[in-house]
Parts: C-alpha cells; sequence; structure tokens
C-alpha cells in the first residue's frame, strides 16, 4: 500500500512592536530576566489588558500580503492551560472569530509545477513567559519578560504533502515577514517559531489520518528533517500492523529523533471563552485600505519586474530581492546608471561580500549612488574592473565618491598613445624570445605582453586602446 503525508503548518511570529501587546513593557529580547515585567503581563489580579494598535497594524500588513479575508470584527479569547511560565493560567489568544481567514502562498517545488498553499487564519495573541531548565539539575527557572510579547500565528490548512514543500512555505512566508518588517524571522532567539502536524493515509483516501504534532525544531532545515522523520516513522509503524497515536513530539536536532512529550490536545481540552476584559476588534475597510497602500512591493513582484524592465536573468533578479534593504539599495542605485546589468554584477559580488563582512548592508559606507557613480566610470572607460575594486576598497573605508578617490590615488586609466606606446617597445626590446615567438605563429603570447604592460602601469592601461595598438607595434616590429 502507498500512503501520502498530510502536513499543516502553525508559525508562531513575534511582532516588531516597540511595547507589548496588552500593556507598556518594552518588547525586547535579550533584557536581565523579569526587568521587563509589570501587573498586566505577570498576570497580578485586578489589573485590566489595553490592545496595542500597532500589533493590529502589523497583523493586517501581513494578511493583506497573503491574500486573506480580514474580518471587520474579531474576538479575543482565553486559552486555559497551566504550565510554570504562564503566570494568568490562560493565554490571551483568538479562536471563533479570528482576525482574518483563508489566504494563501504559492511556492514553486523542484517539479517546477506550482502549488497554492491555503492558509487557515491569522490570528493574535500573546506569549507566554520561558521555562530554564538547563541551570540547576532540580530546579527550574523561569523568566516572564516574554510574557505578553505580541504573536500573530499562521496556520495553513492540512495540504501540504512533503517536507520539500514545507520548507519551500516556510522560507518564502519568512521572507514576506521581513520585508512588511512585522517579524525580524530570528529563530535562534524564538522570535519564529514552528509546529507541524503531520498525518498519513493511503493514496486515494480523503479522509485524514491521526496526526501527531512536532515541535522544537529551531530552523527550516530542521522542520524538513523531522517531518521526513515523523512520515517514515508513522509509514513503517502502520505496514507493521500498529497505529499511530495522537500526540505532541518533541524534535531532537542532535540524535535527529523525536521524542513523545505529552499526549496532544485538543480545542476541548483548552476550555477557550471569550475575553471578558477585552473588547472586539473593529477593523474598519478605509484602514485595511490605507496600509493596502503602504505596502512595499514584494519579492515575487520585483523579480518579475527585474527581469522585464531590466533584463536581468533570473538568479540575478531572484539574489538581489532575497533581503528587502538589498532590493530597496539595488533600485536606488538604478536610477542613476543605465548599466543594470553591471550594477548587477558588483552588487551580488562586492557590496554583498562586504555586507556579510560587516554585518549588514545598513552597516557600510558606500552609498548607492555612490555604487552607480563607480558603475559608470567603468562603462565609460575612465578606470578598468581592476581598478575599480581598488577605489571600492577606498569607498567602503571612508564613505568618499569614487571620483574623489580616483583624483587623490591618480586611478585614472591611461589612454593616452604616446604614453602607452613609449611602454609597448619598452617592454618588446625588454623581450625579444616573446617576440619571435609572435611572429612565429604563437599569438597566444599576447597575453604576456598585455600582463607586462599591465604591471607597468600598475593596472592602469586601457585594454581598449593597448590591444590594437600591441597588435600594430608587433607587426611593424
Amino acid at each position: 500500500m502507498k500512503f501520502e503525508a498530510v502536513i499543516g503548518l502553525e508559525v508562531h511570529a513575534q511582532l516588531l512592536t516597540e511595547s507589548k501587546i496588552f500593556c507598556a513593557c518594552p518588547n525586547r529580547f535579550g533584557a536581565g530576566a523579569n526587568s521587563q515585567v509589570c501587573p498586566i503581563c505577570a498576570g497580578m489580579p485586578g489589573t485590566l489588558p489595553v490592545l496595542n494598535k500597532k500589533v493590529v497594524e502589523l497583523a493586517l500588513r501581513m494578511a493583506i500580503a497573503t491574500h486573506c479575508d480580514v474580518k471587520q470584527r474579531s474576538v479575543f479569547a482565553r486559552k486555559n492551560y497551566f504550565y510554570p511560565d504562564l503566570p494568568k493560567g490562560y493565554q490571551v489568544s483568538q479562536y471563533e472569530r479570528p482576525l482574518c481567514e483563508k489566504g494563501y502562498l504559492d511556492i514553486l517545488p523542484a517539479d517546477g509545477k506550482p502549488r497554492r498553499i491555503q492558509l487557515t487564519r491569522i490570528h493574535l495573541e500573546e506569549d507566554a513567559g520561558k521555562s530554564i531548565h538547563d541551570r540547576s539539575d532540580d530546579e527550574t527557572y523561569v523568566d516572564f519578560n516574554r510574557c505578553g510579547t505580541p504573536l500573530i500565528e499562521i496556520v495553513t490548512d492540512p495540504v501540504i504533502h512533503t517536507a520539500e514543500e514545507a520548507f519551500l512555505y516556510l522560507t518564502q512566508l519568512k521572507q514576506i515577514l521581513q520585508y512588511l518588517e512585522v517579524c525580524d524571522g530570528n529563530m535562534e532567539e524564538g522570535s519564529l517559531r514552528c509546529d507541524a502536524n503531520v498525518s498519513i493515509r493511503p493514496v486515494g483516501q480523503t479522509t485524514l489520518g491521526t496526526k501527531t504534532e512536532l515541535k522544537n525544531m529551531n530552523s527550516f532545515h530542521n522542520v524538513e528533517k523531522a517531518i521526513k522523520h515523523e512520515i517514515d516513522r508513522q509509514i513503517q509503524l502502520v505496514e507493521s500492523g500498529g497505529r499511530v497515536i495522537q500526540q505532541t513530539l518533541l524534535w531532537d536536532a542532535d540524535k535527529g529523533i523525536a521524542r513523545p512529550m505529552r499526549d496532544k490536545e485538543e480545542a476541548n481540552d483548552y476550555r477557550y471563552f471569550p475575553e471578558p476584559d477585552l473588547m472586539d476588534v473593529i477593523v474598519e475597510p478605509e484602514w485595511v485600505a490605507e496600509i493596502r497602500k503602504s505596502l512595499p512591493a514584494l519579492p515575487e513582484e520585483r523579480i518579475q519586474r527585474y527581469q522585464s524592465e531590466w533584463g536581468l536573468p533570473e538568479y540575478d533578479a531572484t539574489v538581489l530581492t532575497e533581503e528587502r534593504k538589498v532590493a530597496d539599495f539595488f533600485e536606488r542605485a538604478a536610477k542613476s546608471t543605465a548599466h543594470i546589468k553591471t550594477l548587477s554584477n558588483w552588487m551580488m559580488g562586492e557590496v554583498l561580500r562586504l555586507s556579510k563582512e560587516s554585518g549588514g548592508l545598513s552597516q557600510i559606507r558606500i552609498v548607492p549612488e555612490a555604487l552607480s557613480e563607480l558603475v559608470n566610470l567603468i562603462e565609460k572607460g575612465t578606470i578598468t574592473g581592476k581598478i575599480a575594486k581598488t577605489v571600492f576598497e577606498h569607498m567602503a573605508q571612508s564613505g568618499d565618491s569614487p571620483i574623489s578617490i580616483i583624483e587623490k590615488q591618480n586611478l585614472s586609466v591611461v589612454t593616452d598613445e604616446g604614453e602607452l606606446l613609449s611602454i609597448i617597445r619598452a617592454i618588446l626590446e625588454k623581450n625579444p624570445s616573446q617576440v619571435d615567438q609572435y611572429k612565429a605563429g604563437k599569438t597566444k603570447i599576447l597575453g604576456f605582453f598585455v600582463g607586462e604592460i599591465m604591471k607597468a602601469t600598475r593596472g592602469k592601461a586601457n585594454p581598449a586602446v593597448v590591444n590594437p595598438l600591441l597588435e600594430k607595434t608587433l607587426a611593424s616590429s
């Protein structure tokens, strides 16, 4: 019997707000334990939450970008469960009436057949605190700083069938979250977390099998590995006569296995009921339209535009749009040059290299207009590509414009035929055996002479002038 996997993903994304969802405590990672806590996020009796408007705005940005149906009225609920790091004994979330429903993302698997991944919902909720188990052998510490951190939970329909599809979906989702500045996407800091619900069923069957939930996956590659492992485990279990038990599993990346954590809860285990201390969330259509108008162009749109308007290869367009800051930098630079492919090469090569070494594009001292100026000088023949790299390094160190660096360092290309002819004759006189080889028909020796000329001019000789002048001098010698 052949089986197919059915996978649904739940992604929690921490929102990039200054303060938490229901109080004024800072929403900031890395502060001292329990230093960003107030009576509201600590769940003290008698406190009242107040919804942060920015939280709703960021959630709406993501909803619009993923083609969701935004609800004009949504409702908060209490999700009841008891963990040491949840001081109220419940989490404020949304259940029956979420902020948005029925969106989608399109992905392109390796087989070249586009797949549409439908979203069930995007809803708002607060985060719990953090239990710390590795400071003591017999005690658990609790840090409440994360309590009340604003989250959106993005839930797919059970329509994903392979680990590869899950990986592609998550990669694209993260890119959009970062483009919109909704979430920083840092999985190591816990600002982006993913749980996967996995089941199998015989091919052709429409009813869903018993699902397990995978947790504790700190990278998309671990999500992919964990899903593959769980699909294989379930198939082997069923084929050997066993049955899948509905439970929550913790992924152990070091050992490459999933360990049972607890029986999986159903919605009724959480005893949801409307949050009495919060009003309904009302989203006017005018606000949605205003947010829609403010959204930046997303990667897919930019890739198509870079190819159609500028004739860039798909590879270039994809690399240049991977990060919003890179795409914005490139587009600013493109306004000041007609040589887009040369600009693209420099962006993908020297600029991204420098960005990686410096800790990000915002840390480098080169502005887009200066890069355009450098490209224009190369194309004009004022400097060679080799000299341009020297100029680029000076730009990175000083932040000066290319032309000022060229003038200060005397790096202009040598184009004067008289000066070049004098250099060529001196080199030919020093290398008579190579001249004889050239005359005997070994024309590849021409590269040797060009190299010597470049050495003599410190790379400043203009090849367009050097090559014909060299050939002419050799022919007459």
